[in-house]
Formats: structure tokens, C-alpha cells, sequence
């Protein structure tokens, strides 16, 4: 007996358990009974001929060997197992700043490996952060230390919990299995596209919490690293809210994409950044049951299929790519200010993605060139230029400014909404995006909405919506690292995750935040 692996199974919308052993039987020319247990690995949808929509799989099944096994899509299941790193004892505890997925993961390896450390998070515990965050979508009235970019969890606990990801490295896995023994959904074991949703996403950060403490490790909410005290070219301790000092000769710095206060403590004590390509536009809007039909065709509205998502980018003749980015199905657009009389937007959708509308940023990549300063921090300040103008063109109290995509097409200013009713809380004015949006900007999404119609039917639809900006879809800033993660100047000092621009999602930032860890304990 051997467990194999059995790629692209073909399984109907209606297909049970049964039907995927039976498959799998087939392929590995055995008897059905000869299976001792399967496991579904991985199912995605495939949609590409609407008239036959079918999920294809992959199992892992024990079983004799059959004549099967020569199969090019049938192998040997290879049972993956996370190493903790092991090291030396560090005289003092290890400093982790930021408990977004990079910091959370970063602190747990080093829980679990025994060195109990230290996590400081400016922002709120999750249940505190979702009372600040609801307050702010109802009243206008933002904390600007505990929002949808700061507090636990990181800003991805306002998204859909998406852990999709292009990264290769097997301690993705690890990351999902820690998510599902947290309290996450199991779903997102074996689906392709995996989401805990916004929802659930709570429970699952409390649950790392609370095993990172069970291990020794400490985790002090609104607590701000305001200095890193630097010595012989070495980390040496961190200053927290400008008053307490802490001695350590390890910080694992995981500040997340938005901690513009702490990129601009870090120029300044000279620690060796760079400017980063990043994305500017807006979030796009539309019914999600036409997204549905343009996707699945008669299929649309099928309960094993739930609300059908996309994601789609061209290159424009202008050089330029426009995509879509954090598409949430069924979902809404929030408010994700952090800065007072700024505005930024997002999505996010709960775990049943039930909603009414669709949701996705469009995007526009930008680089340094376009910054308009060699400036480390100019990237930062084009972000800050966009948010204000988007703040007054939305009238104040962060309501945010929108405009009919059909108005947009034709350079017409919006002054009504239309089908596709707006979600965005505390509430939007019709608009025009060049009210804020750079022309560069909103000639790439014209020309890119026109593109991507081509590829999704109906994404160009008149009565869809764009609200904006979207500033945030990932650091612009760099922070330079060796290959072992440690800072090429400081000693000690490992950038982490999204916001030290090593990362891209919940997923990847989570992978490294473990390797950072790693590399914390076997450089002692």
C-alpha cells in the first residue's frame, strides 16, 4: 500500500465524495474497494466553455499499486512537514514589531522554538480594532492608531482573509494548517482560491494569539516602536511610545505597508531603503449576479459554485499595465483611512461572499520615474498628494468620491449613481476621478477597462461603479536586506513582510515572516 497523488479529476458540479473514488479507482486501474482513505488536496473551478462547468481535483488516496501509476498526473504523495529552526539561546528576548501575518507568523516560529518573544502592535486586539473600525465606517470619525490598516491581524483582517497565492514555498502549507487549527474554515486546505472571509478571519488571529502567549510569548497592544537603538552597526534595543526602553539584539520588523511614521523614523537613522513600484487607481463595482453570468453562463447561480470572482490585466500600448487586485465577490467597498483628512478605499467580503455587488481594485503600475523625486520617501508623498484631493473631492467626513463608469469613459463628471448601488460606508458624492487621480492614471484605466471588457463581458458596463482611491495595494518603499533577511547595515535587524516590500498578500507575508525567524534563530 502507497499514498498517491492524483491530479486533474474531473468532478461535476453535483460530483459527491463517492464519484472522486471511483475516479480516482479508474486512474490507478484498481478496484474501488482496494482505496483505504482519500483526501480531496486541491479543487478549482474551470469555466473556460460556459456550457460545461465542472470543478477539476486532485486527491491523495492510499491504495496498492495499479498498472495506473505510470500515469504522468499520478505520484507518490510527498507528506509535508515543518522543521522548527533550532539555535542557540538568545541572551536577551527577540523583538517583533508589527502583528500583521508577517509578525503573527514570525512570532509563533519563535514561540514555538522557545526564545518567547516580545510583540509590540500599535493598533488594538482584533475585538477592540472591529468596534474602532465599524465606528469609523458609521460616523467619520477615524482612530488613526486603530483602523483598517493598523491594530491585529494586520490590514488584511478588513479584506476577505484571501490566501491565494503565487509563492511556491511549502511552508505555505504550514501557514493554512495554522490557520485551520486556529479556528479557520478547513475548506481552505483544498480550495484553489482560499478564503477564511472577513468574518471569520477574527477568530483565527485570536487563536494564534493566544498560542503565541501559551508558548511565552508576550504581545503588548498600542505599544509604537518610536526609536531602534543602534550600536558598533548592531542592534542593540527599541524605544516604545517614545518612553520605555527595551534591550534586544534581535528585531524582526513587520510594520505592515502603511506605517509611514516608521519609514520616515527609518531614513532618518540611515537604515538603507530604496523606492518601490507600487499601483494607484480605484475600486470598480458591479452586480455580482451579472459577473456570475459573464463567468458561468447557464450555470450562474449554481450552489456548489457560490459568487464567481475574476482577476485580469493587460498591457497597454502606453507601456503601462492596468489589473484588477483584490477582487472580492459579493462583497463591499471600506474605508481604509489611516492619516487624518486622507482617504483611502479597499474591499472586503465575509466568508459567504453573499453580497450584492462585486468588487476589485483596478490598478495602474506605477514606478520611481513617476514619483516625481528621488526622494526615498517620494512614493509616500504621491500616495498622501492622491488621498488629500481624494478626501475633498469626497466633501469631507470620508465619504468617498465615485463616479458612474460609464461617465468615465466619456470624461463626464457624475452627478448621479446608477444601477449598481454604491457599498461604501460612511457614504460616497458623485464625482470625476481625475478630481484626484493623476491624467496618467486615469488614461491607463480608460484604456484598460475598454481591454478588459474584452475579457470579461460587462466589466466595461456603463452603470458599474469606481470609487477611489486606491493608494495601498502594496509598500512603496523597500528596505533592504541581505539574503539571510538581516538588514545590510544593521546587525540584527531582519525587514519582514509586506510593508519592508518583500511581500504581496497574507500568504507570502506569513512565509516571511517565518523565514525571517528562521534566520533570526541560526544567525545567533
Amino acid at each position: 500500500m502507497a499514498v498517491y497523488r492524483i491530479g486533474e479529476i474531473l468532478l461535476p458540479l453535483e460530483g459527491t465524495e463517492e464519484d472522486l473514488r471511483r475516479a480516482a479507482a479508474k486512474r490507478l486501474r484498481v478496484p474501488e474497494k482496494a482505496i483505504t482513505s482519500l483526501r480531496l488536496v486541491k479543487r478549482s473551478v474551470d469555466a473556460r466553455k460556459r456550457n460545461d462547468v465542472h470543478f477539476i481535483c486532485t486527491v491523495e488516496c492510499e491504495a496498492p499499486e495499479g498498472k495506473g501509476i505510470r500515469d504522468p498526473k499520478i505520484g507518490k504523495a510527498i507528506p509535508y512537514r515543518y522543521e522548527l529552526p533550532v539555535g542557540k539561546p538568545m541572551e536577551k528576548r527577540p523583538l517583533v514589531v508589527g502583528f500583521g501575518p508577517a509578525g503573527m507568523f514570525a512570532a509563533l516560529i519563535l514561540a514555538e522554538a522557545g526564545y518567547r518573544p516580545i510583540v509590540t502592535e500599535r493598533g488594538a486586539p482584533i475585538e477592540e480594532r472591529a468596534k474602532a473600525v465599524e465606528a469609523f465606517w458609521n460616523t467619520g470619525i477615524l482612530d488613526t492608531e486603530s483602523n483598517v490598516q493598523f491594530g491585529e491581524g494586520g490590514a488584511g483582517t478588513f479584506s476577505d482573509g484571501k490566501l491565494n497565492t503565487g509563492t511556491k514555498d511549502p511552508r505555505a502549507a504550514f501557514v493554512l494548517r495554522e490557520f485551520v487549527a486556529a479556528g479557520a474554515p478547513e475548506e481552505i486546505l483544498w480550495e484553489a482560491k482560499p478564503h477564511i472571509g472577513t468574518d471569520r478571519l477574527p477568530q483565527a488571529v485570536r487563536g494564534i494569539r493566544e498560542k503565541i502567549r501559551s508558548l511565552g510569548g508576550e504581545i503588548r497592544f498600542h505599544t509604537k516602536v518610536t526609536d531602534l537603538l543602534i550600536r558598533e552597526g548592531a542592534i542593540c534595543g527599541a524605544v516604545l511610545n517614545g518612553s520605555e526602553t527595551l534591550e534586544t539584539d534581535t528585531v524582526i520588523l513587520a510594520i505592515g505597508h502603511s506605517a509611514r511614521d516608521t519609514f520616515r523614523l527609518l531614513r532618518d537613522l540611515h537604515i538603507p531603503m530604496e523606492q518601490k513600484p507600487f499601483s494607484l487607481g480605484a475600486r470598480i463595482e458591479h452586480l455580482q449576479e451579472k459577473v456570475d453570468r459573464s463567468q458561468y453562463g447557464k450555470f450562474a447561480g449554481h450552489p456548489a459554485l457560490g459568487a464567481a470572482d475574476y482577476r485580469l490585466a493587460v498591457h497597454l500600448p502606453n507601456g503601462r499595465g492596468v489589473y484588477t487586485f483584490c477582487m472580492c465577490p459579493g462583497g463591499q467597498v471600506v474605508a481604509a483611512a489611516s492619516e487624518e483628512s486622507r482617504l483611502v478605499t479597499n474591499g472586503m467580503s465575509s466568508r459567504a461572499r453573499d453580497g450584492v455587488n462585486a468588487n476589485s481594485a483596478l490598478l495602474v503600475g506605477i514606478s520611481p520615474v513617476d514619483f516625481g523625486s528621488e526622494d526615498i520617501l517620494a512614493g509616500v508623498e504621491l500616495q498622501r498628494r492622491i488621498e488629500e484631493a481624494a478626501f475633498l473631492a469626497g466633501g469631507g467626513g470620508y465619504k468617498a468620491p465615485a463616479q458612474r463608469v460609464g461617465d468615465f469613459l466619456q470624461k463626464r463628471r457624475s452627478i448621479r449613481l446608477g444601477d449598481v448601488k454604491p457599498t461604501y460606508r460612511p457614504g460616497v458624492t458623485p464625482s470625476a476621478m481625475e478630481d484626484f487621480l493623476p491624467e496618467f492614471i486615469t488614461e491607463s484605466m480608460r484604456m484598460g477597462i475598454r481591454l478588459l471588457d474584452q475579457k470579461l463581458r460587462g466589466f466595461g458596463d456603463p452603470e458599474a461603479l469606481l470609487t477611489g482611491p486606491e493608494t495601498r495595494s502594496s509598500s512603496p518603499v523597500r528596505i533592504l536586506r541581505g539574503e539571510n533577511c538581516e538588514s545590510v547595515t544593521v546587525r540584527g535587524l531582519f525587514p519582514c513582510g509586506e510593508g519592508a516590500g518583500y511581500a504581496g498578500g497574507i500568504v507570502s507575508a506569513a512565509v516571511d515572516g517565518i523565514r525571517c525567524a528562521e534566520m533570526a534563530v541560526r544567525l545567533i
